[in-house]
Order: C-alpha cells, then sequence, then structure tokens
C-alpha cells in the first residue's frame, strides 16, 4: 500500500494564513441572552480545564481515564454552546474559548479554582465536580424546554452525559466520606473550602431574568431545590454535613474571578495566542 501525504504548505501560504488570524483579543459584547449561554459554557470549559490536570495524577489509574473523559464530555457541551454563541456573534467557538479576556469570561467561581497544581486534594476535586454535576444536571433537564430548538437540542445530549456524571462523583462522594479516618477528613476539609461558593450558582440576576422571560431557560434559583435533592441525600450517605449558609458570594458569572483565573487562562490560551491559526 502506497501512503500518500499533502504537500507542505510554502512559505506564503503560511504567511498568508498567519496573517489572516491574530492573537489579539476579541471585542466581546454579548445580549442577556447570549451571556445566559456564554456563563453555562465558560463553566463546562473551564471545569474541564480543572479536570483535565488530574490526567495522569488520579490515585488509580481507571479514575484517571475517568476523569478525562468527563473533561471531553464537558469540553463538548462548551463547545456547543459557543458555537451556538459564536454564530450570532461572528466568532467561531476557538476564539470564543482562547481569545477573550478573563473579564469576558462568565463562568462560576467554583470552576475555576485551583485544583492539583495548586496543591488541592483529591477530595476537592470529587466534590466540586459533584456540586457542579448536581447544578448541571438540573439546568439541562430544564433546557430540554428551551424556545430555543437548538438549546433544546443540546440539552437532550448533554442531559445524559451529566447524569452519569452525577453518579461517577456521588459514588466517590461516599467513598471518601464514608471511608478511613484520613479520607474522611480530607473531604470535610473539600466541603468546607468549597461549599461556600456554591451560594453563587443559585443568584439570580438581570440576564438569568432576560433567559427565563424568553423562555430561553431558567432562573438559577429555580434550580436550587432540584440541586439539594440530588447533593442532600449523597451528603448524608457519606456522613457530610451540609454546611451553614454564609454571607460570602463569589463573582465569577459577572466577571469578577479570583486570582487563580489568570494562570488557569494564561495556560488554556497559550497555544492558541503563540501560534494564532496553528492547525494539526
Amino acid at each position: 500500500m502506497t501512503t500518500t501525504f499533502a504537500p507542505l504548505p510554502t512559505t506564503a501560504s503560511r504567511s498568508a494564513a498567519v496573517a489572516s488570524t491574530t492573537t489579539e483579543s476579541i471585542v466581546f459584547a454579548p445580549t442577556p441572552q447570549q451571556a445566559y449561554l456564554v456563563r453555562i459554557g465558560d463553566t463546562c470549559l473551564i471545569h474541564a480545564q480543572r479536570l483535565a490536570e488530574w490526567s495522569g495524577h488520579a490515585p488509580i489509574l481507571e479514575e484517571d481515564i475517568a476523569l478525562t473523559n468527563l473533561a471531553l464530555d464537558l469540553v463538548g457541551q462548551a463547545r456547543a454552546l459557543l458555537t451556538h454563541v459564536g454564530a450570532q456573534t461572528g466568532f467561531d467557538e476557538d476564539q470564543l474559548a482562547f481569545l477573550r479576556n478573563e473579564r469576558d469570561f462568565r463562568n462560576f467561581t467554583l470552576a475555576e479554582l485551583p485544583g492539583r497544581k495548586a496543591g488541592r486534594d483529591f477530595a476537592d476535586a470529587i466534590v466540586r465536580n459533584f456540586l457542579i454535576a448536581a447544578w448541571m444536571n438540573v439546568l439541562w433537564e430544564k433546557l430540554e424546554s428551551s424556545s430555543d430548538a437548538e438549546i433544546a437540542a443540546i440539552a437532550g445530549k448533554a442531559v445524559k452525559e451529566s447524569r452519569y456524571h452525577v453518579a461517577h462523583a456521588a459514588d466517590w462522594v461516599v467513598r471518601l466520606g464514608d471511608g478511613t479516618d484520613e479520607s474522611t477528613r480530607r473531604t470535610r476539609q473539600a466541603v468546607a473550602r468549597l461549599w461556600p461558593y456554591a451560594a453563587e450558582l443559585f443568584e439570580t440576576d438581570a440576564v438569568d431574568t432576560a433567559a427565563a422571560e424568553s423562555g430561553l431557560g431558567p432562573l438559577r434559583v429555580a434550580l436550587q431545590a432540584g440541586w439539594q435533592a440530588i447533593v442532600e441525600p449523597v451528603f448524608a450517605e457519606a456522613g457530610l454535613a451540609i454546611p451553614a449558609a454564609s454571607a460570602f458570594r463569589s463573582t465569577g458569572s459577572k466577571g469578577v474571578h479570583s486570582e487563580h483565573m489568570g494562570y488557569l487562562l494564561a495556560e488554556m490560551q497559550t497555544l492558541q495566542r503563540s501560534f494564532p491559526g496553528g492547525v494539526w
């Protein structure tokens, strides 16, 4: 069998390709409805980035593969949402992912908090994954009836993935929380660190109101009861107490991020900004 390779591009064609792209940040000014979808897509994307940090570092091989697969599901969900928004704004999903500045990202702060590289425990990855997966599962179920037919179709596929994400994370929460003295201690510490950031998942603002009024999607506060119905039984089985409510509110969904977000984006965006328009 003879293998044929495509010819390498000439210097002129490579220069033209690079000239048609840029490393400059895009100017992105979404409508409230677009911002609503970007908030979901950004949370999927940034959470996937944090989960992917465990590739090659999880405590067992099976979980190493599982967390990577969960991250790939989330990237797929993010891509579908950003592509949909991009079609309305003139940007593609790569530009929205790699050429926006920090303040233009609208993910929840919970998703961006440091992972393995900042010395956080494996329990942090599991607890965070469970809290976000439960929220996403309730959201996707409601988005199946979105007034936007494409979003409803995306939700129909994503809700199946999110059910598995919840089940997988819940098994680990129980395994660690109701495990050895050491695993119980670390899981309780992870809950204490992460729980205050969960309040942002249910903070309704003008973006949510616009989405709800148009039928695009639900208010965030409307997701709380369903989320609690998933989280509380699992915590009870794991022997974990639900922490007391706190006045603290994180603000990532408003574009005001923690100090960790800039470092995450620097790593995530470096290839595109260093080699604009690069292809494999």
